[in-house]
């Protein structure tokens, strides 16, 4: 080796050495975040903004994390936001702005006083604004990068220095020369010294209009001794523009030394364009990727009929308040939450629930604010409004899903934490090893080729590998009636390998029905209207149920009832139009074990039979049963299908839960399972080495939810049920679960697929654009080729997440 070669490598050396400490100490710290929450923690949230990639995100995320106190810290690149769980009485948010701040970012307190549609809205906006913006600045530097490249041809000429192994130059001067000689055959009569000083004042024009906030951000990291991508891109442009500008400035220097005169303005441009180009590529996809929160934003009219003395008038929806009255004519959407006052109609709920077949509406009946109205007129009481809507809620908690990171991300982190470092180390050592042992002229092609890796390491990719995909697929489930309460429930359905249902109002309506009826008397109907006037009087379930089949059967409950007692539990007796009448259980009634063989096996099914006397003699039974949900059979085979177990949990007689059981084909179930029972059922199954989703909507379900893996509440169930759970289905459909389960295995097979792609491109790129092909092939990746790599990685990867849109559930 020379004495010049001994320098560079002498100088290259501390370089490495500073930034393996750097990076050293990097992953350090990023493995040093704790978890875990307690009842004196608070979660903060902040808006971010001027990250660009995963580095950048660690960087805020390590930032957050330093400030004392702070617990955990998650930040979101695709929503830009960051969530902070801290000691209430230690963290303010002034101090996470600061510390944020501290690192080159800009960061804000979000509007809590904005329900969730304004601050979706703004979001929205912005993003359009950058967007465009964007869009702009991507038009400027691709035409000043064609024209670069047609000016560029005269003074690079066939033989220009590194043609030979650039395979972008290579393909130029076989197929862009000849063109141009023919076509603009005067070019080649200006003057080289002119073109490259043209050149030179269009490269500054790209990077200064076009592509400064590289430039701006890349001084921002280094003036808080950090890198991210805009260092990269930065280095890499920037290296290229200060050869090219000394070889227009003082060609002298080369020619000294025998040396032709190297200008790489093109790759400048053609740098800057295509990052920028696939900057907005990935805008535009990751736009996209919230489209199903800006339909549900959508579904919310701006205006609404107030009904007032007698007529409707059209109003602002924010004049509506809780009492108001509304009118919705058919095909209208309805404007709030409400109920019912007059009028009847079906409702098309599909939207929010996923329920494709219109629901019928009528006065007393709850309406959902969004839903489209069918072919009558309704009248509706308003129940609540703004944030406290459904609507707003539910674009709450997607919003709220979307911030979220799911625990694989943490592996993102741990790579990204020390990957720019790594990648600026792998330049200089491309740099060095070129230089000592490259071709002459040693150092062209070792510039080119640490150019090369500098640009094609950005980690633009990893970044978004991860919230992307839970974006598209909280907002794939919202369609259907889905909602994630986050990344971490997203990525646990995909491992449950066991489904335990709660019956009553998960697998079953909820609601007892009279399924048959067997009345032993010269007027059945005469019977029945007594009966039903003697269950009027009580309040228990099966007696609605009575009374509500009387009316079916256009029996009025009318009769003249005197003397009423009621036993709970057992039943209930009075003097109905002078006659006495018994109805509830066998004993109660006055009547041995019924030996009717019908009644036998209407028991055997799980079914409650309610027994009759009329003056103390044997009028017959009625069977009362909680029916089935018309999409429990397919819910339950579509998961053995699956591969699942299916168990059933209830607090019902077990025999009822096993006539249950049986019926829809579950081998595994409890009955008479209390509150604390289910938890130590869930508690048994794990201990099998299960991962278990339990399925419920009841208070006494709450306890369970929260002890399974994942816990799923139905969205009609009580609110600390849906508090409790990880999932929430809007609808009453169990089919609903299944379809959550296959959304969040297609979600995380998607995501690794995407970090598998990701740093399997990062890991087969870097070697290629150092240089690993050249003692083979005699090839070098050119930093055209290079950026244009880094610039469609990112949109891969955006595109690759989209394909959940489509994907089926049911």
């Amino acid at each position: 080796m020379t004495p010049s070669d001994w320098i560079v490598l002498g100088a290259a050396l501390p370089v490495l050495a500073g930034i393996g400490g750097f990076f050293f100490k990097t992953g350090r710290r990023a493995s040093a975040a704790m978890d875990g929450t307690g009842p004196d923690t608070c979660e903060l949230r902040l808006d971010i903004d001027g990250m660009t990639c995963a580095a950048c995100t660690a960087r805020v995320q390590r930032a957050l994390e330093s400030v004392p106190g702070v617990r955990v810290a998650s930040v979101n690149l695709v929503t830009e936001t960051a969530a902070v769980v801290a000691d209430a009485s230690a963290v303010s948010a002034p101090a996470l702005i600061e510390a944020v701040e501290a690192t080159g970012f800009g960061a804000s307190v979000p509007d809590l006083t904005r329900a969730a549609f304004e601050a979706q809205q703004a979001q929205d906006r912005a993003h359009r604004v950058r967007y465009h913006a964007l869009r702009r600045r991507t038009a400027l530097a691709l035409a000043l990068a064609v024209l670069g490249m047609i000016l560029s041809m005269p003074v690079m000429g066939p033989g220009a220095v590194g043609a030979a192994a650039d395979p972008f130059l290579r393909v130029s001067h076989r197929v862009v020369d000849p063109a141009l000689r023919t076509a603009l055959p005067f070019l080649y009569r200006i003057d080289p010294r002119v073109l490259g000083w043209i050149l030179l004042g269009m490269t500054l024009l790209s990077m200064v209009v076009a592509g400064r906030h590289f430039y701006v951000g890349a001084f921002k990291a280094l003036s808080h001794r950090s890198a991210d991508m805009n260092t990269l891109v930065a280095l890499g442009s920037g290296a290229a523009f200060a050869l090219s500008t000394v070889s227009t400035l003082s060609p002298g220097l080369f020619l000294r030394h025998g040396l032709q005169p190297a200008i790489y303005y093109e790759a400048v441009l053609f740098i800057l364009a295509l990052i920028l180009l696939g900057n907005t590529f990935e805008a535009r996809a990751r736009h996209s990727t919230a489209s199903a929160l800006r339909g549900l934003i959508e579904l919310q009219p701006q205006r609404a009929r107030r009904w007032q003395e007698g007529q409707a008038v059209e109003v602002e929806l924010s004049s509506l308040r809780p009492g108001d009255e509304v009118l919705v004519r058919p095909g209208e959407r309805i404007p709030v939450d409400g109920v019912v006052v007059e009028g009847r109609s079906a409702v098309d709920e599909s939207m929010l629930t996923g329920e494709s077949v219109p629901v019928p509406k009528g006065e007393g009946d709850a309406v959902i604010g969004g839903t489209v109205n069918g072919a009558g007129a309704l009248r509706v009481r308003i129940t609540r409004t703004g944030a406290d809507s459904v609507l707003a809620r539910i674009v709450a908690m997607m919003r709220e899903a979307q911030a979220t990171r799911a625990p694989i991300e943490h592996l993102v982190d741990r790579v990204t934490a020390v990957f720019v470092p790594v990648s600026i180390s792998i330049a200089w050592i491309t740099f060095v090893v070129w230089k000592l042992w490259g071709p002459e002229p040693s150092w062209l092609p070792a510039l080119v080729a640490a150019v090369s890796v500098l640009v094609i390491a950005c980690p633009c990719a990893m970044g978004l590998a991860v919230p992307t995909a839970v974006l598209v697929a909280s907002g794939r489930g919202a369609r259907e009636g889905i909602l994630f309460k986050g990344g971490e429930g997203l990525q646990r359905a995909a491992s449950v390998d066991t489904v335990v249902f709660d019956k009553t109002g998960t697998l079953t309506e909820g609601r007892p029905e009279v399924v048959e009826v067997r009345l032993r008397a010269d007027s059945p109907r005469a019977l029945l209207r007594r009966v039903a006037a003697l269950e009027a009087r009580s309040e228990h379930p099966l007696a609605a149920a009575l009374v509500a089949h009387a009316r079916r059967e256009g029996i009025d409950a009318d009769a003249e009832v005197e003397e009423f007692v009621s036993e709970p539990g057992r039943g209930a007796h009075a003097r109905v139009d002078g006659v006495e009448i018994r109805v509830g259980r066998a004993d109660f009634v006055g009547i041995a074990a019924t030996s009717d063989e019908e009644a036998q096996a209407q028991a055997e099914r799980g079914r409650t039979l309610v027994h009759v006397t009329e003056d103390g003699v044997d009028a017959g039974w009625l069977a009362v049963a909680d029916p089935l949900r018309p999409g429990a059979r397919r819910a339950v085979a579509t998961l053995r299908g699956d591969g699942l177990q299916v168990v059933l949990l209830s607090g019902d007689q077990e025999h009822t839960v096993r006539a249950i059981a049986s019926e829809l084909g579950i081998e595994r179930f409890y009955g008479g399972v209390l509150p604390a029972g289910k938890v130590a059922v869930i508690a048994g199954l794990k201990d099998e080495g299960r991962v278990v989703a339990m399925v419920g909507d009841g208070v006494n379900d709450a306890p369970a939810l929260a002890r399974a893996d994942l816990g799923m509440a139905m969205g009609a169930g009580a609110d600390v049920a849906v508090e409790a759970a990880d999932v929430t289905l809007l609808g009453d459909d169990p089919r609903a679960v299944p379809a959550a389960l296959r959304l969040g295995r297609r979600a995380l097979a998607v995501i690794r697929q995407n970090l598998f792609w990701a740093f399997a491109y990062n890991a087969l790129a870097i070697p290629v654009a150092a240089g690993a092909l050249y003692p083979t092939f005699g090839v070098l990746l050119s930093p055209i080729l290079a950026s244009a790599a880094m610039a469609f990685s990112s949109v891969s990867v955006v595109s690759n997440s989209l394909r959940i849109r489509g994907f089926r559930l049911r």
